[in-house]
C-alpha cells in the first residue's frame, strides 16, 4: 500500500503517501470511496495532484458521474472583488448540504486546494457529522428536532429553487438517521451577502428558540465538528449525504483558493425535497 493512515478527531481519516513522492491518482479509488462511506471524510494530504482544473475534473471521473453546473464541472471558490452571493465572499458560510436546490444531490464532495491561507487568516472548512449528533443527543431534542421541516427559497446567479426537507430524515442509500438543515445566518452578522429565505415549520412559534439553539450546540459540538485548515496540495472527499459544511470566515484578501467538483452517487440521487427549480 502506497499510503498510510491516520484517524482525525472527531472523524474522518488522512491519508499521506507512505514514502516517496505518490500521486494522488496512483491510490485505487474503489479503496477512497470505501474510506469515505465509513469514516465520512477522507483528507489526502502531501501527495502529487493536478495541473489545473480540467485535470482535477478528470480525476473526478473516476469517482463517479459528476454533476454538471452551468460553469461547468468545477467551481473554483476564491473570493470577488464584488460578490453578489456568499460562497464568493470571505464571511462566515451556515453549515448546510450541497444539492438542497438542484435537482440531485451529489453523494461526494471533492475539494482540491490550490492554495490555503496561512492558519492566521481563517478560513476553514467546516464539517458536522449529522449522524453522530443524532446518536449523540438526548431523547427529547432528538423528538424537538423530529418534529421540524425546513422550508427554504434561495436565488442566485445558477437557480431559483425552494426545497422543503425535514430536518430529521433517513440516509437515501443506508437508512440511518441524518440530519438535513441549512442554518440561518446569524442575526448579528453584518454584510452577509444573499441571505436565504428560511422558515422552518412543524414546532410552535414558542419552540424555535429552543430549536435552533440546540441544534446549532449539537451540530458544532467538538465531538461532531471537524475544521479543515488547508495546506497547498490538499485534496478532501466528503460523505455530502450524511455531513453539514459550510466556512469560517477568512482575512480578506487572503489566498484562499479551492475547487469542488461534485460526484453523483450510484445511482444519481435525485432531489426527493426539491419543489420548484428554474
Amino acid at each position: 500500500m502506497n499510503y498510510e493512515m491516520s484517524p482525525m478527531q472527531p472523524f474522518g481519516l488522512m491519508l499521506r503517501p507512505a514514502g516517496g513522492a505518490v500521486d494522488v491518482r496512483e491510490l485505487p479509488i474503489a479503496e477512497l470511496r470505501e474510506h469515505v462511506r465509513r469514516h465520512r471524510l477522507l483528507a489526502l494530504r502531501g501527495f502529487g495532484s493536478f495541473a489545473g482544473a480540467e485535470d482535477f475534473a478528470d480525476y473526478c471521473e473516476g469517482w463517479g458521474e459528476v454533476s454538471l453546473w452551468p460553469f461547468g464541472k468545477v467551481l473554483e471558490l476564491v473570493e470577488h472583488e464584488a460578490p453578489e452571493d456568499h460562497i464568493f465572499d470571505n464571511k462566515y458560510v451556515p453549515l448546510h448540504w450541497d444539492g438542497m436546490y438542484r435537482k440531485q444531490v451529489p453523494e461526494f464532495q471533492v475539494f482540491h486546494c490550490v492554495s490555503a491561507p496561512a492558519v492566521a487568516q481563517g478560513g476553514r472548512t467546516t464539517f458536522s457529522d449529522t449522524a453522530g449528533a443524532l446518536e449523540r443527543a438526548a431523547p427529547d431534542l432528538r423528538s424537538l428536532w423530529s418534529r421540524a421541516t425546513g422550508v427554504y427559497r434561495r436565488k442566485m446567479e445558477f437557480y431559483d429553487s425552494k426545497t422543503i426537507a425535514p430536518v430529521v430524515t433517513a440516509h437515501p442509500v443506508r437508512g440511518f438517521p441524518v440530519i438535513r438543515y441549512n442554518e440561518p445566518p446569524a442575526a448579528d452578522a453584518a454584510g452577509f451577502v444573499n441571505r436565504p429565505d428560511l422558515e422552518f415549520v412543524g414546532v410552535e412559534p414558542n419552540e424555535l428558540g429552543e430549536f435552533h439553539r440546540s441544534l446549532h450546540e449539537a451540530l458544532y459540538a467538538p465531538q461532531n465538528l471537524y475544521a479543515h485548515a488547508w495546506q497547498d496540495g490538499d485534496v478532501v472527499v466528503t460523505d455530502n449525504y450524511t455531513l453539514l459544511h459550510g466556512r469560517e470566515g477568512f482575512v480578506s484578501g487572503a489566498p484562499r483558493h479551492l475547487r469542488r467538483v461534485h460526484v453523483l452517487g450510484d445511482p444519481p440521487l435525485d432531489n426527493p425535497h426539491l419543489v420548484a427549480y428554474e
